[in-house]
């Protein structure tokens, strides 16, 4: 039992205390840091005003050329607001929807963000707490042989409700910041193990996922230009897939730990214009999986607050030859702008 004591400590040991999980469900966004909040609670009330986002993703665009849904293409969408509450505090709402096949999840979470100064940058330590539906509807799917001859599919599943609790660290200042997560902390199943076909049905789970992030802004010509690197690394858990735990010498870990690297530059606090690159470790140092994707994207700033973005992502996988990309699109208001007029601007 944790016992009491510094609350920077209890983050730290929720954060690396979890069960470790093999699996993957959470999407993953081209442009993550167009709604930071969506899996960093740490980042509520890190502006100095309201703001709020909505980013929607269609992943795999023709991939199911005629068929509904796009064929089971994943469709992801969050929307978030967050703002400074006091001195120190940041709350914030978070709402997701994410279709994938014949599987959909709704979830909402309230967040709560404590900041410590650190001279000038910010340690701010964020908790997260709601709830998600998950629910599969089997009779989406085209069966190849009768689907009676599978019991796994012969009935759907009734819709699951599960509680969602996670937690973030986020460290920043104007022109740098760093940040760890995990907005699942627990492990929880969505069927029922029990029965003739258990071993079949033990990996359906929700899974904790890990998230590392890291930036910097550098003025290239004064604040006309700004170039501005970023990182992010996620996770399943945490990187014990390099290691086989099974007789056969395969991991139980499916899914890669996968990393994003960004580029882009800001011009006249107007317009960002950025190019990024996903890929995997395990191409890196193994060569069992395929790099990922090639992406441009751009954002504008208004002048009354709005804020508008667009994403693009090239397949590099084999993935090429059946869909044209994927494309992300957002859409932001800072809803107090005249205190953004008279700070400094936030890059991130």
């Amino acid at each position: 039992m944790i016992q009491k004591v510094k609350l920077i400590l209890i983050v730290c040991l929720l954060m690396f205390g979890t069960k470790v999980a093999f699996g993957q469900q959470d999407p993953m966004f081209t442009k993550y840091f167009f709604n930071t909040l969506n899996y960093n609670p740490g980042y509520a009330g890190s502006k100095e005003y309201l703001s709020g986002v909505l980013l929607a993703r269609e992943q795999w665009v023709s991939f199911g050329r005629g068929l509904e849904n796009n064929g089971g293409a994943p469709s992801s969408q969050t929307l978030s607001i967050h703002a400074p509450f006091k001195k120190r505090i940041g709350l914030g709402l978070n709402f997701s929807n994410d279709r994938v096949g014949s599987t959909r999840s709704n979830s909402i979470a309230g967040i709560y963000a404590y900041k410590i100064p650190f001279g000038e940058a910010k340690l701010s330590i964020g908790i997260s707490a709601g709830v998600t539906n998950w629910q599969a509807d089997w009779d989406n799917l085209v069966f190849r042989s009768p689907r009676a001859s599978d019991p796994i599919f012969a009935a759907n599943i009734e819709p699951v409700w599960i509680p969602t609790v996670g937690t973030g660290l986020y460290f920043y200042n104007k022109f740098y910041y760093i940040g760890f997560s995990t907005p699942r902390l627990f492990q929880y199943p969505l069927r029922n193990n029990q029965g003739a076909f258990a071993d079949l049905i033990k990996s359906a789970q929700v899974y904790p996922h890990y998230f590392f992030t890291t930036g910097a802004a550098f003025r290239v010509r004064g604040d006309d230009i700004i170039f501005k690197p970023s990182v992010l690394i996620k996770n399943v858990g945490l990187f014990n897939q390099f290691s086989s735990t099974s007789q056969t010498g395969v991991s139980p870990i499916a899914a890669p730990t996968e990393f994003d690297i960004d580029m882009s530059l800001l011009f006249y606090e107007k317009m960002w214009l950025g190019i990024s690159f996903r890929s995997a470790f395990e191409h890196i140092f193994q060569g069992i999986s395929s790099h990922d994707s090639a992406d441009v994207w751009a954002s504008f700033f208004l002048g009354n607050g709005l804020r508008l973005g667009v994403a693009y992502d090239f397949p590099l996988s084999e993935l090429n030859n059946y869909t044209v990309g994927s494309f992300e699109l957002m859409i932001g208001y800072d809803f107090d702008y005249k205190v953004k007029k008279v700070t400094t601007p936030r890059y991130f």
